[in-house]
This record gives C-alpha cells, structure tokens and sequence, in this order.
C-alpha cells in the first residue's frame, strides 16, 4: 500500500531516548520518502479522543519540530500508563471508573486522521496493546521497543537502560562515601518491577556488597549475617541495593494496594520492608533512599541516544517494507526486526544462574538466598 501519513506515538513510562526516536522516525520518513508525520499525545489518548488536550494534543511534525530533541529526556509527544484502549477508564454516573473496550473508536478515528501506518514506542504493555490492535484489524503498526527495566523479550538491550544504570550508579557511588564516613547500613532501591537489571548492573558496577531483585526471592538472614561479618572484619558499612520489585522468600511483592481501573499495579515500599527486617533483627545505624523516577528523566547517554535513533530509523524502514505486525530489535550489534508476538510472548529476566549473578557471587556479593 501506498504511505502517505504516518503516526508515531510513545506509551508507557517515559525513560530517555524517547524524543531521539521521535526525532530520527520524522528525518527518515520525511526525508527518505516525504511522508507527513503525525505525533500522537499521550500514546493512544490521543487516538481514543481526538480532542484530547485540544489544542495541544496531536500535532504536525517536521524538522523544526524535532531539531535537537534527542538531547533532552521525557517525549514531546507526552506519554501515559493509563491509555490501554482494550480496558480504558470510562466513568459510570455514580462516579466510579470501569474498563471498557473502546477499539473501535480508535478505529474510526484512525480512519478520520487518515493515518496509514503507526509506529508505536513502549514497552512490553505497549507491545502488547499494538499486538492485540494488529489482530483486531489496525494491522499497519511497527513496534519500538522501550524500557529502562530492559525486561522486554526479543531484544538484547532497550534504549534508557543505560542511563537508568547510570544515574543508579552514580547514586550508589554517592552513598558510599556518607555510608563508610558514618559506618551505616545504606539501602538503595532502584527501580525494576519484575526484572532485575537496574539493580544486578548498577549494584555491580558501583560494588554494592548485596543485591536483592525479584527473580532471587530472600531472606532477611543471610543479609544480617553479611552485615554482621562485614563489621567483624573491620567494614562497619554496608550497601545494599533493592529492586522495587524484590520479593521475600515465600511472600509477594511491595505494592500501594489494589490496582486502579485502567492503570498498573504501583510498586511501594520493597527497601523499607527489608529495612524493617534488619532493625527486628540486629542494632543499625541504617538509611533508605528510593531513587524512584530520577532514574527516568535527564539527559540520555550516547548509547542510548545512538541506539534510540537506530531504531526510529529502522522502523521507517520497516514501515516502507510493508513489515507491519513487527518490532525492531537490537541482536548483537546489528537492528533486526521480530514480531511482535515475539517481544511479549515471555519477559526477558535476570538468570538466577546465569553469568552475571554467577560474577557477583564470585565477588562476594549476597543475594539474600545463601544458605
């Protein structure tokens, strides 16, 4: 089919090198194949209502537009957790909100922009709404994977996976220094709601002496005795690092309760539980920083600004093939493309046995699962 105008829009939680993809999406199509660009708001608020934030909703993109975006973390298209069509958050007279499937009005709003294709940034929740809309019939969308989890399957690394492990790190490296000066117990959480990466990189990297993430389930035990072994050699700090997703043996994750109609589940509170256990168990002079949503914003590395320009320029490409139902992908160090089913089908999680875990315990590191 012919393309003439071409959607592009970012979904889930923000991380940088969303605005280098946005960026390289409208070079490519514009000035490989001069498409019109439509930037649509707030992932598929902005299809769902068409005067959504009117008139700063959906807008017109070009090269004054996008000059030197990449630079600057968050989207310019805005960007949302909350804007899954097949359950969004319709309110009933009595005020409360339930889910109601509005894909067909997504649809036919599609048809009205005369949108013919869509390129669609998020990670595995947005992966998976673009997989159900291709199998409900708005089959011209692309895929570009996004998440500083770096959970998403089919690809090798996610762009903002890199500068979340930087900034986390640089954290760490920071607490160090007032934890040895103050002979404290630091707990760091970062985030990582299923997946572990964050804290498995930047713990390693910024040489935490425990790790705890959600794939290796734990006991307050094997830490104390860390702690407690680490004064007796003369090491009267310590540095854990704590997933928000890290899970006790035997119990479930920290969470602010029940999740919302239309919304995600809200992770809360992983580090100030273990905290809780290590003061029950021995006398601590212990701190808690949860560095939350810091890991999200800024200025992206070069990685991922090379890696996020990649993949909008990759995805033009694939649009212009006709590759629709697909996502592009890093393996090794060449952009592929996969399908989409492929990138959901099951998250990419740290091996609890695999090289990079099997490196920390070989330093010393706890996990909290010793025996």
């Amino acid at each position: 089919m012919e393309i003439k105008t071409l959607g592009v829009m970012t979904g889930g939680g923000d991380c940088p090198g969303l605005n280098a993809v946005i960026r390289a999406v409208v070079k490519t199509a514009q000035g490989c194949y001069g498409w019109r660009v439509l930037g649509i708001e707030d992932a598929f608020c902005g299809l769902i209502d068409l005067d959504y934030r009117s008139p700063h909703g959906n807008q017109w993109l070009d090269d004054d537009t996008v000059r030197l975006i990449h630079t600057r973390g968050g989207t310019i298209l805005g960007t949302s957790n909350r804007a899954d069509p097949f359950r969004w958050a319709v309110p009933e007279p009595d005020g409360t909100l339930v889910e109601r499937d509005v894909f067909e009005q997504v649809l036919a709003n599609w048809r009205t922009l005369g949108l013919d294709a869509l390129i669609s940034v998020g990670g595995d929740g947005s992966m998976g709404i673009a997989q159900k809309c291709v199998e409900r019939g708005m089959t011209n969308i692309v895929g570009v994977p996004k998440t500083i989890d770096n959970d998403l399957g089919a690809t090798d690394y996610t762009f903002g996976f890199d500068t979340a492990v930087g900034v986390a790190t640089d954290a760490i490296d920071r607490l160090r220094d007032t934890a040895e000066a103050h002979d404290r117990v630091m707990l760091v959480e970062v985030m990582g709601r299923h997946a572990g990466w964050i804290a498995l990189h930047a713990g390693l990297a910024g040489g935490a002496h425990a790790i705890v993430i959600p794939e290796i389930p734990y006991r307050v035990e094997p830490l104390v005795d860390l702690i407690r072994a680490r004064r007796e050699s003369g090491q009267p700090y310590s540095l854990i690092v704590v997933a928000e997703g890290a899970v006790p043996a035997g119990g479930s994750a920290s969470t602010l309760g029940p999740r919302e109609a239309g919304a995600m589940v809200r992770m809360y509170g992983a580090a100030a539980r273990l905290a809780e256990g290590l003061e029950a168990q021995m006398d601590l002079d212990l701190r808690l920083t949860v560095l939350g949503h810091t890991q999200r914003g800024g200025s992206p590395t070069n990685f991922d600004r090379v890696l996020a320009t990649r993949f909008g320029e990759a995805a033009v490409h694939l649009v212009a093939r006709g590759g629709f139902g697909r996502m592009v992908a890093l393996r090794g160090t060449s952009v592929v493309d996969v399908p989409l089913i492929d990138a959901i089908d099951k998250p990419k999680l740290v091996d609890p046995d695999g090289e990079l875990v099997r490196t920390a315990r070989s330093l010393g590191v706890y996990f909290g699962d010793e025996p």
